[in-house]
């Protein structure tokens, strides 16, 4: 079973413009994305990769639902870590249970300052108008 941050070797099956699939072993194949072959620009990819090219490819994402993995020779010439897919954490007041209540304090306020601008406004207005 390969995981993420896995270097192997495959066999490439297939080449396309937007990237080069590698059997990996009998069960598994993946995709190396043309954003994933090297830094920078690539032209064309099968300048680069021929049919049953023998590859050293990274293991860089294993689709959960589809089971699709995404492999990478890139982080192979410029190493990062990679670390395993996690779900990502976005920040929300979910768990501070504050609903509504930064609104509420601040909409007195609010309407205050709203009443304010208004009124002036409408002095404004009366002015002019009595000047026509």
């Amino acid at each position: 079973m390969v995981k993420i941050g896995d270097i192997v070797t495959g066999t490439i099956t297939g080449i396309q413009p937007y990237g080069v699939f590698v059997q990996i072993d009998n069960h598994t194949q993946g995709l190396i994305h043309v954003s994933e072959i090297k830094a920078g620009f690539v032209k064309a990819i099968d300048e680069l990769f021929s049919i049953n090219q023998q590859v050293t490819v990274q293991i860089i994402d294993i689709d959960a639902y589809s089971g699709k993995i995404s492999l990478s020779i890139r982080t192979l010439n410029h190493p990062a870590k990679i670390q395993p897919k996690t779900w990502k954490r976005y920040f929300t007041n979910k768990n501070r249970h504050i609903g509504f209540a930064s609104l509420n304090r601040a909409m007195p306020e609010w309407i205050k300052e709203d009443l304010v601008y208004l009124n002036r406004l409408a002095e404004t207005e009366k002015g002019s108008s009595t000047h026509d």
